[in-house]
């Protein structure tokens, strides 16, 4: 996959030199009719939508990690701009004009934009009126076989961007077809069940269509691309948000059982450039290092201020820093704490997300990649949606065993309250800063009722005002910051912009902003 895309680099020169040599008509009059002509060019446009991942993680961490009782922004005391909209994303007092926000959504809508020109073109079409893709005959030079895998792969994209709209800002504009700026003025927000049913749509067809081989099998060139697996455990999770427990266990269960998927050994093998793409990883955005413009920030991001190489090439940004209060959930047996949380010196608000700071030759430009979904999700989803069990305990300690912890017993979790607490923890400290915890805190809301995300979020306040919330300048009192959250900030604001934009229709803006 990273030789992949080496090659969408060289094809966006190709692309990028058309606009210098438009004399050499018809050599580079690169079109849609005249492009997606054949596998090989619908596989260089894939390779771009799988770069556009890049762009929306790169402010996701923001508007989820950062929110939930995991992280905070490091620099509290900072006035600078960059600094203070996180802090207003950490306090959920974002305004509607929070350029983060804005950067996330036009990111998502232009890979979703070029995802639906390659679905076009492959006949690939979304039918609102049945809740269906239907696959028609299609012109392009590629076999039904190529076609089907392809066709999958777009539509588990699409599915995973609109998933996390959805999720971050409720009913958004419901875009499944090359559209034009004019048709753009007069469209309208979508309900939050149409979004849901496009993606479960996408998911449903990839899942059918999408490469079913399992791990061992899969060819080195086709490691981070989506697969029918993946395809499944998004529509797993899609499921388990909207309630649906009962649907989403079949779909768990043959992941388990027919995929080849399962657990590393170690813990830290899921977060070490030698083990990308493991027996583990489900999805993951992918990055390659090298100088040539693929690599990840993340490093050198969430690297501690000052550390200059103590921790990393390059100095790094302090963001997204670990809740202590988050470090001391850890069992002293835990070995994913040393794994997941650094210490730069001594102090507990100098905390790094450790997992994610890898070494790096250039600032900036780092190899690892980010996992999106990894197998110990499938067997956590699973028994969360089977509820409390023998069965479900069984999973859960699956992934506490290999962290060096002992097993739990249907003795000491014989509450469903206490099965929800254990889960939930279970999962927070799995998959801390893998951008996991706050759609896990929404999703709870429904499926867990004896956990409230509000709840979760004033407690967390409260845990870090005196080392953190505190230090702000001319900080508010901790009933003010607590009052901050209410149910309705659990949405973000829809983009201004957005609003602005659209001349033909008003657009609703989302409650308390």
């Amino acid at each position: 996959m990273k030789n992949i895309i080496k090659l969408f680099v060289v094809a966006s020169f190709f692309f990028a030199s058309c606009e210098k040599n438009i004399d050499l008509y018809p050599q580079s009059n690169i079109t849609t009719e005249n492009f997606y002509n054949t596998n090989a060019d619908i596989q260089i446009a894939l390779s771009g939508c799988y770069n556009g991942l890049r762009e929306p993680l790169l402010e996701e961490w923001k508007l989820s990690e950062l929110r939930s009782d995991n992280t905070i922004m490091y620099s509290s005391n900072s006035k600078s701009v960059p600094n203070r909209d996180l802090s207003d994303l950490d306090l959920f007092i974002p305004n509607t004009s929070h350029q983060a926000i804005y950067n996330y959504w036009i990111a998502n809508y232009f890979n979703i934009r070029n995802l639906n020109v390659i679905l076009n073109n492959l006949n690939v079409n979304y039918k609102p009126e049945t809740g269906a893709l239907v696959s028609d005959a299609t012109a392009v030079k590629i076999t039904d076989a190529e076609k089907k895998i392809a066709a999958s792969e777009a539509a588990t994209l699409r599915a995973y961007h609109y998933f996390n709209l959805v999720r971050l800002f409720g009913g958004v504009f419901l875009v499944h077809e090359p559209a034009d700026p004019f048709e753009a003025t007069s469209m309208n927000r979508s309900t939050v069940a149409d979004i849901y049913k496009l993606i479960i749509a996408d998911l449903q067809f990839a899942a059918a269509n999408g490469n079913s081989l399992k791990y061992a099998s899969i060819p080195p060139t086709s490691l981070g691309k989506t697969n029918a697996w993946t395809a499944k455990a998004l529509l797993a999770k899609v499921y388990l948000t909207l309630n649906r427990k009962s649907d989403a266990i079949p779909v768990l269960t043959d992941i388990i059982a027919n995929s080849g998927y399962g657990l590393n050994t170690l813990y830290a093998d899921n977060f070490t450039v030698t083990s990308e793409m493991s027996k583990e990883v489900l999805f993951a955005v992918r990055y390659k290092a090298g100088g040539i413009g693929q690599g990840s920030p993340f490093p050198n991001l969430f690297a501690p201020e000052l550390s200059g190489i103590a921790i990393i090439n390059g100095d790094g940004a302090g963001q997204n820093a670990p809740c202590a209060e988050l470090n001391s959930v850890y069992n002293v047996l835990d070995n994913r704490n040393a794994v997941s949380i650094g210490v730069y010196g001594k102090a507990l608000n100098n905390l790094y997300p450790k997992k994610l700071v890898t070494p790096v030759s250039i600032k900036g430009d780092g190899e690892s990649d980010w996992n999106v979904i990894r197998y110990p999700d499938v067997l956590l989803m699973l028994a969360e949606a089977q509820g409390n069990s023998a069965a479900s305990i069984a999973l859960i300690n699956q992934t506490r065993v290999r962290a060096g912890l002992p097993a739990l017993t249907t003795a000491a979790v014989s509450t469903t309250a206490q099965f929800e607490k254990e889960l939930a923890t279970e999962r927070r400290l799995e998959f801390a800063f893998e951008n996991v915890r706050w759609y896990d805190m929404l999703r709870y809301n429904t499926t867990m009722p004896s956990l409230d995300a509000v709840a979760t979020i004033k407690a967390n306040f409260s845990a870090m005002w005196t080392i953190h919330y505190s230090k702000y300048p001319s900080p508010p009192t901790l009933a003010t910051i607590q009052g901050y959250i209410t149910k309705d900030k659990l949405l973000l604001p829809i983009p201004q912009r957005e609003i602005d934009n659209n001349t033909k229709l008003v657009i609703p803006q989302n409650p308390g902003y």
